[in-house]
This record gives structure tokens, sequence and C-alpha cells, in this order.
């Protein structure tokens, strides 16, 4: 398969050696968006984006007017989501966004929408912690975010989040971290007056990020339409 790279930052070079390593051809590496008509020159299968929030929307735009497949996992730009929603369907394009490619993490969304639901009418108190590495641009990240809404779609006392510890018991509070060389953790904790439950996720190594994106690149290469994780999890 032929894979084009947008953005070469950490992720995107893990990207690349998982690609490398499973016989993919890495058509171009593009590292600003000037360079994006490069990639007509050989049309990739599937471009994978992993750049910046001000860079991203210009980039799946590039990518979904003139017929190349996208996948991105960059994060801090979804206020314009609905806007590439729209372009790949008049486009008839290709694409999925995910704040996170780990497989492990996909599932524990699911965990975790299950878990608030069952627990949404008891006396339990819920937080959100995640912990990155410190060039972790957004905060929270992505992945807590998606946690949080999957909370607060099956909690009804939650009426919005916090990025903070919470005293209001109407506010999701998410505790943000940031550590030198951490892949990501991400915890959800219930707590009550008499017992605590707590489901977490741990990467052990970035390329597990890099490995998720390749395989859903993968997945992707010969669809049609607006995809997720979900997707992905689900159909196989």
């Amino acid at each position: 398969m032929k894979i084009a790279l947008i953005g070469h930052g950490k992720m995107g070079k893990a990207i690349e050696e998982v690609a490398r390593k499973k016989g993919h051809d890495i058509t171009d590496i593009i590292s600003t968006s000037d360079q994006l008509p490069v990639l007509l020159e050989n049309l990739p299968d599937v471009a994978i984006e992993f750049t910046q929030p001000e860079s991203v929307y210009g980039n799946l735009k590039y990518c979904l007017q003139n017929g190349i497949s996208v996948v991105t996992g960059t994060t801090g730009w979804l206020d314009r989501y609905d806007e590439i929603v729209s372009l790949c369907e008049k486009e008839k394009g290709t694409f999925l966004h995910s704040s996170n490619f780990s497989v492990g993490v996909n599932l524990f969304f699911e965990l975790n929408e299950w878990l608030a639901k069952k627990i949404a009418k008891l006396n339990f108190n819920c937080e959100i912690e995640e912990i990155h590495h410190m060039e972790k641009k957004d905060s929270p990240s992505g992945t807590a975010l998606k946690l949080a809404e999957g909370i607060l779609g099956q909690n009804r006392s939650y009426k919005d989040w916090i990025n903070e510890k919470s005293a209001d018991h109407t506010k999701l509070g998410i505790v943000s971290k940031r550590i030198p060389n951490v892949p990501g953790t991400h915890t959800v904790s219930y707590t009550s007056n008499l017992e605590s439950i707590k489901i977490e996720h741990v990467a052990h190594q970035r390329s597990v990020f890099a490995e998720g994106a390749v395989l859903v690149s993968e997945w992707i290469n010969n669809k049609n339409g607006i995809f997720t994780m979900s997707d992905f999890i689900n159909q196989q």
C-alpha cells in the first residue's frame, strides 16, 4: 500500500518505521502545508496526518478535495470537525479521525461508557486523570475529552467538564499532568464514601499508537465514507 505522511514529528517518525516494517511504500513525507501539492505527483492510497491543530483543517481539506483518503490523529481542532464531515460527503471521500489509535484505548472507551451508564444512578463521584509527555500541546488530551463525552452522555447529573479537580458535582473534573517521557495514561475513577472503582489504560510505548494508525489505514483502504475507530473495532 502507498502511504503519504503529513507531519513528521515523533508520531510521524514512529508511523514511518511501522509502515516500512510492514512493507508499505512511503510515497511522500510532508513537513509543511505548502508541500501538499507534492502528493499529486504520486497519489497515495492513504495519507496519515499528525500535525498541529492550526494546520489540520487545511491539510484534510486538501486531501479530500484531491481524492486522497485521509486518516488523522491530530487533536485540538474538533470545532471544525463537522465542516470536514460535510466536505467529505460532498467530495464522496474517505476520512477517519481518532484522538487515539491504540486498540486498547478504543476498547477502554466502550468500557468507560458501559460503566458510566451502570453507575449513573448511584452515589459515586467521577474524575478523569490523564498523564502525557511534556511536549503534549493540548490539555486536556483528546482521549480524555472522549472519555468525558462518554460519561456526560450516560450520566445526566454532569452538565459539563472542567480541566481541574471539581468540587462541583455537576462538573466532571479532568486532571491533566505532564511528565517527561510518558506515552500516555488515562484513569477514570468513581468514589463513594464506602468504596472506589478505577479503570485505567496505560500505553507502554509510543509505537502502540503508530501500529494502530497503520492498521486503520490498511482497513480504510478502498473504503468510502466517514469512519471512526469504533467502526474499525466493531467490524473486524
